[in-house]
Formats: structure tokens, sequence, C-alpha cells
């Protein structure tokens, strides 16, 4: 994985002057808030901070006005004076999940999705995600208000990165805008920018002069530009600027033979040539080499295609959908579950070694859960399942945390603020009651959630949306 320089964990530094404040809560957010004092202390905890680095037992974090201000081992820290102390033996505390491909619309029906801005926002939180990437916008502004009322405290949910509607060509989603060109996507990403969008998404049929514009103008204006592609290859979009490629290599069109410039030539066929690809061939190392020289990162999505392959457990969190939806989805499991052929069973483990290759490389790997296709990708609870996942591709479990908290925070620019646990960064903590640092499955069970200092109840969060989930 590519080396990330931090400064040491002090034992008792004091930072005097730090950029995180405590919100000012409205009472619709305030009645799941656990904690909400000025000074907090967690004493005797495991602190996994983010890095990569073994795990420090026995440890004091002292969390003062949304930020953490001294940390070092439990006999030597000092608990300040009127500090609420919270004794967590036994626990463990890692950064907030930071996570880059997430989105707030579910599948309700064939091609179907139907936006669920409430319950998606509180899950995501409830599952330990403190920072999260739309990485795809049906809702148009609705997703740049949603992040700006959790934001000002008035809505309950992770700090957004809120991406922009898709940068397209022709589409069978009709709520996405066809470009008509190259000046029409600089139009496009200076509209969605000024409108308050933060991240800009290509999508399957975009051209190559269209994607080196919108790149263009992202960059003019210090924003960052992924992809769901196929009408351009991953070493023609590197060319292009793109700063990330979305799914893993699932949907790298690269392999495909005859492929026509600037045409999709379907997901079918790319991902059947990508099938033929043996990860040790200079062909796919080779473009490893060109993403990593080019500073391309890639985001790994393995929640969304375990749901497409046969033999995978049943997803976790599908008892918070509305019941039709909950239905819908085991009917779908079911029919998957029969499907006798090897296709995703192969294509899933191909996409797991390439990923794991790509971060050997040094290449940036951070994660994502995508909850769309058949359903079953659950918000929060997809989040702790990709670590999981993550682990079964090859990486430790410490790896596994780094890349679904501090690889996400370096993509977007916020390390210095987020993604780790260090004094001076700001207090976004998950409180785990176990050690995924030993047991990845632990990571599943979260007992608080702080963001900025502010401690929220995940058992509250979710039971406020069971049941209805998918049309909130």
């Amino acid at each position: 994985m590519r080396p990330i320089a931090l400064g040491a964990l002090g034992a008792l530094l004091v930072v005097p002057a730090l950029t995180a404040q405590r919100p000012t809560l409205a009472p619709n957010v305030r009645q799941y808030v656990a904690v909400d004092t000025t000074v907090v202390a967690l004493t005797h905890v495991r602190v996994i901070d983010g890095t990569g680095a073994a795990p420090k037992e026995d440890q004091t974090l002292i969390i003062r006005d949304g930020n953490i201000v001294a940390m070092g081992t439990a006999a030597s820290t000092k608990v300040p004076d009127g500090a609420q102390v919270m004794d967590l033996t036994g626990k463990s505390v890692i950064p907030g999940l930071v996570m880059m491909h997430e989105h707030l619309y579910y599948p309700t029906g064939p091609g179907v999705y139907g936006a669920d801005y409430v319950s998606f926002s509180r899950l995501y939180l409830a599952g330990g995600v403190t920072t999260m990437r739309t990485a795809g916008n049906v809702g148009g502004y609705a997703d740049l208000n949603l992040a700006a009322a959790i934001r000002a405290g008035t809505a309950l949910g992770p700090w957004i990165d809120a991406t922009a509607p898709y940068v397209n060509g022709p589409s069978p989603f009709t709520q996405m805008y066809a470009l008509k060109d190259s000046a029409d996507a600089q139009r496009f990403v200076a509209f969605w920018a000024d409108a308050g969008a933060t991240s800009f998404k290509a999508y399957m049929n975009i051209t190559r002069p269209e994607l080196r514009a919108a790149a263009r103008e992202a960059h003019k204006r210090g924003l960052r530009i992924t992809g769901h592609l196929c009408s351009v290859t991953y070493r023609e979009a590197a060319d292009a600027g793109i700063d990330d490629l979305e799914h893993g290599f699932f949907v790298a069109t690269d392999f495909v033979k005859d492929k026509q410039p600037d045409l999709c030539p379907g997901q079918n066929p790319g991902m059947n040539a990508l099938a033929t690809v043996d990860p040790k061939s200079p062909e796919f190392t080779s473009l490893v080499q060109y993403l990593v020289a080019h500073h391309v990162a890639v985001t790994s999505t393995l929640t969304v295609f375990e749901t497409f392959t046969p033999g995978q457990p049943f997803p976790p969190g599908t008892d918070v959908l509305d019941p039709i939806l909950k239905a819908q989805y085991e009917q779908g499991y079911n029919r998957i579950a029969q499907d006798t052929s090897t296709r995703f069973k192969k294509l899933l483990a191909l996409d797991r070694t390439m990923e794991l290759a790509f971060a050997r490389a040094g290449g940036l790997l951070i994660a994502g859960t995508d909850p769309t296709g058949g359903g079953g990708v659950i918000p929060g609870y997809s989040d702790q399942r990709e670590a999981e996942l993550l682990v079964g591709n090859g990486f430790t479990p410490l790896e596994a945390i780094q890349i679904c908290t501090l690889n996400g925070a370096t993509y977007l620019g916020r390390a210095d603020r987020i993604g780790s646990i260090a004094v001076g960064k700001q207090a976004d903590l998950v409180v785990i009651d176990g050690n995924p640092a030993a047991d990845i499955n632990d990571i599943a069970k979260v007992t608080l959630v702080f963001r900025q200092g502010i401690g929220y109840d995940p058992v509250k969060i979710i039971e406020s949306v069971k049941g209805k989930v998918g049309l909130f």
C-alpha cells in the first residue's frame, strides 16, 4: 500500500489552535446523542489508529471541543477535571470510516431507484461512517442540500462529499443528462460546482474529450473526478486526468479486443474479457503501473458484486428494509443462490486478487459499498462488510481498516483532520466492543460513534428507521 507519512502520536501534547468545533445540533438530531460534553476521556481503551500500525493497549484519549487533544497510556495520561470519563476496558476505538462509493438511493424495482435521504444517512452514521462520498447523484440538489443540513446540525449523518449528477453521454437512466460535447462537459461541471457539488463522477457513455474537459474544469476548481467507465478504458481515463476509478477492475474495458474508441462494448463483454486476464500477466501489471504512475486511485466495491455471486452469505442489515423491499431482495437472493454458473464466482475472486496487486504495487486503494444493483447492500452494515471482504482479499485487518479510513481521507485531501487517530485531529471515532485488529468481524460491534466529538447511539439510530429503509 502507498506509504503515508504521519507524525508520531503524542502522549500529552495539547494543541491550542484547532479548526473543528462541536456543532450546534437541532432537537431532531440531538435525540440520538449519547455523549455531548465539552471534555470527554476515553480510558483503558485499545487504540487502532488507522495508519496500519499495531494497536496500542490500555490508552486514554482526551477529546475537547470536538478534537483529540491528548493521548497516551492510561497510567501516564491525566484526565482533566470535569471531564466525562468513559471506561472502555475490553473495547477498541478506530477512526470513523471514510467511505468513498455510497449513495442516497436504493433499487425499488428493475432499473428503478428511489431516494432515501433520511434512513440512509442515519444508517451510515450508525455503522461507523463519519465521512462519505456519494459517488453518483440522481437527486440533483437534494444530495447537496442534505450535505449542507448535516454540516449545519439540522440533519443526522456523516460529513458528505456531495457528488454532482453523473457526467455522462446517452444513458438508459432517465435521471441522467446526456452531454452534447466537450464544451458541454465543461459547462456541466462548472454549473454544478457553482451549485455546491464537491466532487464529480463520469459514467459509462462519456467520451474521452468530454472526460478530459470535465477533469480539467474540476481540477481548476480544486475538485476531483472519479468514474464508473465503459466507453473509456482505464488507461485512457488516466491520460484524461481522472483521479479515481470505481468498482475495482470489474468494469475495466482495457482488455476487450477490437474495442471501438468512445463506445461502450457493454458490461458483459467487458467482464467476459476481464475473466481471461492473468493478474500476473504483463497486460495487467503494466496497467497497474500506469495507474500508479498517474496517481489514479481505485475504489473497491466488493459488497455490491458479492450480491450477484452464488454461494456468498446473506448480506447483513436487510431486516431494516421496508417489508416489501426485504421480500423482494430475498427472492432475488434465492434466485442467485440457485445459479450454477461460475461467472461471478470467478470474477469476484479475480477482482480481489487484482485489488490486492494494485495496492501492493503502491496504488491508493479506497473503499465503498454501492447500495444499488439488486438490493441487499444496506448502508452502514455494508461498510462494515466491505472491511471484512478486504481481509478476504489478503489484506490484514489493520490494512483493511486503513483502506476504509486513512486512505479515503488521503484521497479527499483531508488526512490532516480525519482518517486516523492522532493528537490534533478531529474526534471522528468508532467505539467497538471487541478487537477488529485480531478479528475483523468485530468491526460490526459498534457501540458508539463520535463525529466532531459528539457521541451518537447506533442502536437508537437504527431503531428510528427499522422497517422503513429504502423508501423513507
